[in-house]
């Protein structure tokens, strides 16, 4: 009791995270954000960022979730915070989703950023209205709206008309422009002179254009020739920065402190000196010449560092894989600690109905295969052994009288039923009185062992066929089971437009588990074949030989002379 005790206090103490915020949810996923050299290094300490966090079929438990979210909440490390977030994407056919998470901060260097986002609680009620963008944010537009005016997550300006949307952007909607601007009605959020403000947005040009702008946002200008981006505030100009097309890219104006600096893809791409003009009832356009989409368009009125347009960059972009996360139970949060799961344990949750019917189909051969390895192997040990013995007792004894009644102890060879049918033969034609085999004779005793040699044949070979089908068909079993598993997983992404590595990964690796089980089983069978059809090979020479040898034997003691 006292052990047990200890333990427990020792657990509490080290391990605050592993505590279960609330018995009603049922299960969470485990996010990380590993800011060290292994995942993302940031150039500095993040504080009250709001980052994307997707959940897939690979890392949360749809199937254990409200199929609206209602259920879910977002907690801190200490799994005692609630953390607000925003639910811009719940799609439970499709087992996909993208939550909006205001995190306090995060820390650089560190593997220890963690939230939880729990589901299960079929009681739960509707979680409170979202605030994640409520202080700190002029606009932000996620145009994940089915139709009608792009809103913002703020409260702040609409659009002015009708957005063309594309269902599949980089989180989820996204705005689709083929060379009209989008107006927004005028924001009534001023512009101080010498004020400050950060402008971020994903774009995927279809083609490189001679000019087009952007957006606009009164004074400040984001423009694209060509390749190439340029920033404008007031009168100065900053240019000079490439932006390829036809893949997203992310990009970044932060004005403050009279210095303007355009980053692209999280990285300083051109700076200048530049002091932000005064602007009331701003107005915002975006897109005047642009053809692509255009996805989470964000206006801050503060000037934001390094760290957080890199850890934007990284976190809303496709390849978040500084973001670990993992699906756990209750039990799994206490007996792992918290740390990441086993890779196979990874695979093997992400298996798919098909996947599950390759794989156990695939078992029962390798257990038809393993059963016909083993029996063989005894079998062809047994009639060795049995062989060997046989053959010394056959050539020491020219006679053969030495050899009656042992059939117990050549019980196995297939030598000694050789033997006694040749004697049987020899034995018949002295019954019928012939004492002296002609030619005609021995060849018919001959014909007669070479008939039980085919069928001793027979029986060596029984069931090598099982591990051929295991060595040709496992493969190609395991293959099916890998593309069907590919192309549901990239059928369910094309379905919810979420391209996200993270929500690839998993599903591929679990149907990529089939082909690996299909080799477990063709490789050791392949092996064991070559190995019991040497040896079969072996014990069919030996009775090749052993018959003519007989034959031999019995035309000089019976034959005619």
């Amino acid at each position: 009791m006292l052990r047990h005790l200890i333990a427990a206090a020792v657990l509490a103490t080290t391990l605050p995270a592993q505590a279960w915020w609330d018995d009603a949810w049922t299960t969470r996923t485990r996010v990380t954000l590993d800011t060290t050299d292994k995942g993302l290094a940031l150039p500095s300490a993040v504080s009250d960022v709001v980052v994307p966090v997707r959940l897939h079929s690979g890392n949360f438990d749809f199937g254990a979730a409200d199929t609206t979210g209602r259920d879910l909440r977002v907690v801190a490390a200490d799994d005692k915070t609630p953390l607000p977030f925003e639910v811009e994407r719940f799609d439970a056919l499709n087992e996909l989703a993208v939550l909006w998470v205001r995190l306090p901060a995060v820390a650089q260097g560190s593997a220890d950023n963690v939230l939880h986002v729990y589901a299960g609680n079929a009681a739960a009620p509707m979680a409170p209205a979202p605030t994640v963008f409520s202080t700190g944010h002029a606009g932000v537009w996620h145009f994940s709206e089915s139709d009608g005016p792009a809103r913002s997550a703020t409260g702040g300006p609409a659009s002015s008309g009708p957005a063309p949307r594309e269902p599949n952007g980089l989180l989820g909607g996204a705005l689709r422009l083929a060379g009209q601007p989008l107006a927004f009605e005028p924001s009534t959020q001023a512009l101080a002179a010498g004020g400050a403000l950060t402008l971020s947005m994903w774009l995927k040009p279809d083609a490189p254009a001679e000019s087009s702008t952007l957006v606009t946002l009164g004074p400040v200008t984001l423009k694209r020739s060509l390749d190439q981006v340029e920033a404008r505030v007031g009168d100065e100009k900053l240019a000079g920065a490439a932006l390829p097309g036809s893949s997203w890219s992310h990009v970044v104006l932060t004005v403050g402190g009279g210095r303007a600096v355009l980053y692209i893809n999280g990285k300083p791409a051109a700076q200048a000196d530049a002091l932000l003009p005064a602007a009331e009832h701003v107005a915002l356009s975006v897109g005047e010449g642009y053809r692509g989409l255009v996805d989470e368009l964000q206006w801050l009125p503060t000037a934001r560092d390094a760290g957080w347009v890199a850890l934007q960059a990284a976190a809303q972009g496709l390849d978040a894989g500084f973001m670990r996360s993992q699906k756990q139970t209750g039990d799994e949060a206490a007996g792992e600690g918290g740390g990441e799961p086993g890779y196979m344990g990874i695979l093997v949750k992400n298996l798919t109905v098909d996947a599950w019917v390759v794989i156990g189909i695939l078992a029962v051969m390798f257990a038809v295969a393993a059963w016909v390895m083993v029996s063989k192997a005894q079998l062809v040990g047994r009639i060795g052994r049995d062989n060997d013995r046989f053959l010394d007792r056959f050539r020491a004894d020219l006679s053969g009288q030495g050899l009656q009644g042992a059939d117990a102890q050549f019980g196995h060879s297939t030598l000694w039923r050789l033997y006694t049918t040749g004697e049987a033969e020899i034995a018949k034609r002295r019954a019928q009185g012939v004492q002296t085999l002609s030619g005609a004779s021995l060849d018919a005793i001959k014909a007669t062992l070479d008939a039980v040699q085919v069928r001793e044949n027979h029986r060596l070979n029984a069931r090598m066929v099982l591990l051929t089908i295991a060595i040709s068909g496992g493969p190609f079993l395991g293959l099916l089971g890998t593309v069907v598993g590919v192309m549901i997983t990239f059928a369910a992404i094309a379905a919810a437009g979420d391209v996200n590595v993270n929500a690839i990964a998993p599903g591929i690796a679990a149907a990529l588990l089939a082909t690996v089980a299909g080799l477990g089983v063709a490789i050791p069978a392949l092996f064991g074949y070559n190995w019991l059809a040497s040896r079969i090979k072996t014990i069919s020479a030996d009775m090749q030989i052993f018959v003519d040898e007989f034959v031999t034997r019995a035309a000089e003691a019976h034959g005619q002379r």
